[in-house]
């Protein structure tokens, strides 16, 4: 999966400071044709700076939807030796993401050797499994926004993830 445009953690722009408050990060994923080529983005409220997006040649729309906040995670969640990563609120329009965490199914599927209640393997648990564990590690909430509402960063974010479909 390739990276385009700048990923900055929180801790370079100087912007961790204990009256901060929680980080809203909002993340998308989009796909042409489903399954084909992917894009993921994410971006923190309220500038959209910092940033990241990426892609993937043959993947779903799930995969990326996932990846996105995976992806956030990983740069949002990084504190140098000593400090604690800022609270983080992914904000999403994923249902499928935003319920898992919600609703706790990854308990449920981690419980069931990462079965469904269906007892079929868990999609996309290649993602699922590390969201899960730095989800566990950070303090991480999830709130849903519907998509193409007219939400301004909601719908960077998905302009981000189009875009990164078809970056090379």
């Amino acid at each position: 999966m390739g990276h385009t445009g700048t990923v900055t953690t929180l801790f370079d722009l100087g912007e961790t400071d204990g009256d901060r408050g929680p980080v809203v990060v909002y993340t998308d994923g989009a796909c042409s044709g489903n399954p084909g080529p992917g894009g993921w983005a994410w971006a923190v409220a309220p500038d959209g700076v910092p940033s990241g997006a990426g892609r993937d040649a043959a993947t779903t729309n799930q995969r990326m939807e996932i990846n996105a906040v995976l992806e956030a995670l990983r740069t949002l969640g990084v504190a140098p030796p000593g400090a604690t990563p800022p609270p983080i609120v992914v904000v999403s329009d994923s249902t499928y993401v935003v319920n898992c965490f919600r609703d706790r199914w990854w308990m449920r599927w981690q419980a069931n050797g990462w079965r469904n209640s269906k007892k079929q393997p868990v999609a996309n648990v290649d993602l699922w499994r590390p969201l899960v564990e730095l989800v566990g590690r950070l303090d991480v909430t999830f709130t849903w926004v519907k998509g193409h509402s007219g939400d301004r960063m909601n719908d960077l974010v998905d302009r981000l993830a189009v875009a990164a479909v078809t970056a090379r």
